[in-house]
């Protein structure tokens, strides 16, 4: 992509990988991880609990997730919903440009299934879902543009309300019809929504009969329409996109295909310390990338030039490294960085060892020799998690890293390996690749499915009921 070749150095810089084979658990161990392995139920709540053992001289972390199925909308008949009032917490936080345009549908698109499901077994559906960060009552955070597009995907006429609670609001629920859809306003122009107030939580359940959650972009939350209301209302269930996210990112935390590997990328190691630390436990290969590489480079004493380093986290790479050596996971870092005289697209570049970076310069990009071997281990394994980009991929000459990951990922889902692309920017490469049809699953949650991944309980379905 763009890429200036250089005329590569005599010195031969070995990939960085820590740890070989995965050593064999002492026998007491085996029993208590055989208690942690689970077959993957429909829908899922997580928790995350750590044990220590200590067998000869080695201390073993065996994590409990702890897995709790939950009650799915596919659970819900004809019998159960035909007139009832459905509020459905969907995420409709889409980008709108200056004339108030949707610019991608993505997240529209993901809830219409659910939407469909209700509508066609008589329901009368109440959408609720926030836009950006009000302060207040903002019209440019007010839903009304995304009637029109909303209206076209489901084919009827969606109805669409001034507020999210009161009077008039409630007149309107009166009036929808059986299979019709009522779009409240944007709940965040209420700041009780975020506090998760109880009265708050209580009026906008009491529009309702039952509660259905599709919303995973903000299962992290506990706000009022995400958690407090599902207190309210019985039963509280999961839709179809809540319902796939689950299904694919605890079951590639609970129990993989394996060989497991996970790519981790992004700009900072400390947005992605505890995605880092929960994956150690679970997976036989960590590919890192992005920015972060250069404080795991400096931990290990290598020259970075002018790249991006987290001073105060040397010693945390450090201790990651240690880590996944003593675990047997086989850590790779890149062996060959394409490195710029400046932060911009018309940068000068060239790429260079990963030992070899001169003052200056900083990394913005893996090489190809990184691309080639991060590319021939993704080759042995059965499950790939990725979450952060490889590089600075909006730049079109430092984005081949990213996108060769991409199409790897691609390739390998075509021949029956899980793939699934973690939220965030991971998700935007994709896309850009124009790739996103071929993964397994793509994430529609960017803290959500790094919480997830990170093994934090999520709020949002931790409130639905039991299956």
């Amino acid at each position: 992509m763009g890429l200036e070749s250089t005329r590569k150095s005599e010195t031969v810089c070995k990939r960085n990988i820590v740890g070989r084979e995965k050593p064999s658990p002492p026998c007491c161990v085996d029993k208590l991880l055989q208690k942690a392995t689970f077959r993957l139920p429909t829908t899922h709540s997580l928790g995350l609990r750590s044990r220590y053992f200590r067998s000869k001289n080695h201390l073993v972390i065996v994590t409990e997730i702890k897995m709790a199925t939950k009650k799915s909308v596919s659970s819900l008949s004809e019998a159960d919903l035909k007139g009832k009032r459905v509020f459905v917490r969907v995420d409709l936080n889409v980008p709108l440009d200056d004339s108030f345009k949707i610019t991608d549908d993505t997240r529209i698109r993901a809830a219409i299934p659910t939407i469909k499901y209700l509508m066609s077994n008589g329901a009368r559906v109440i959408l609720s879902s926030h836009l950006g960060r009000p302060k207040g009552v903002t019209a440019k955070f007010s839903l009304k543009p995304l009637v029109p597009r909303l209206s076209e995907l489901l084919g009827l006429e969606v109805k669409m309300a001034d507020d999210c609670i009161g009077p008039d609001v409630e007149k309107l629920v009166a009036e929808i019809p059986e299979g019709g859809v009522l779009l409240l306003e944007n709940v965040r122009f209420y700041k009780e929504e975020e506090k998760n107030d109880p009265e708050f939580a209580k009026k906008l359940a009491s529009l309702a009969d039952l509660y259905v959650n599709d919303a995973f972009g903000t299962a992290h939350r506990a706000h009022a329409s995400t958690e407090g209301v599902a207190k309210h209302l019985k039963p509280s269930v999961a839709g179809f996109l809540m319902q796939k996210e689950l299904d694919y990112l605890v079951g590639a935390v609970s129990n993989p295909k394996k060989p497991f590997a996970a790519i981790v990328g992004g700009s900072k190691v400390s947005s992605k310390i505890g995605v880092i630390e929960s994956l150690l436990e679970k997976v036989d290969i960590l590919v890192l990338g992005g920015g972060m590489i250069f404080t795991f480079y400096k931990a290990q004493g290598l020259a970075v030039g002018s790249s991006l380093v987290e001073e105060d986290k040397l010693d945390l790479a450090t201790t990651l490294l240690e880590k996944a050596k003593a675990k047997g996971v086989s850590l790779l870092l890149p062996s060959d960085v394409v490195i710029a005289d400046k932060f911009a697209p018309d940068a000068n570049s060239k790429i260079v060892p990963a030992s070899c970076i001169p003052d200056g310069w900083m990394g913005l990009d893996i090489g190809p020799d990184s691309i080639k071997s991060f590319s021939e281990t993704l080759d042995t394994t059965k499950t790939v998690i990725w979450n952060g980009p490889m590089g600075v991929f909006e730049f079109e000459k430092f984005a081949a890293g990213t996108l060769a990951i991409a199409k790897k990922l691609a390739e390998l889902t075509g021949k029956g390996v899980t793939t699934i692309i973690g939220g965030g920017d991971s998700v935007a490469a994709v896309e850009q690749a124009g790739l996103a049809d071929k993964m397994s699953h793509i994430s529609t949650g960017g803290g959500a499915s790094l919480e997830l991944l990170e093994g934090k309980p999520l709020p949002g379905v931790l409130a639905l009921d039991e299956a």
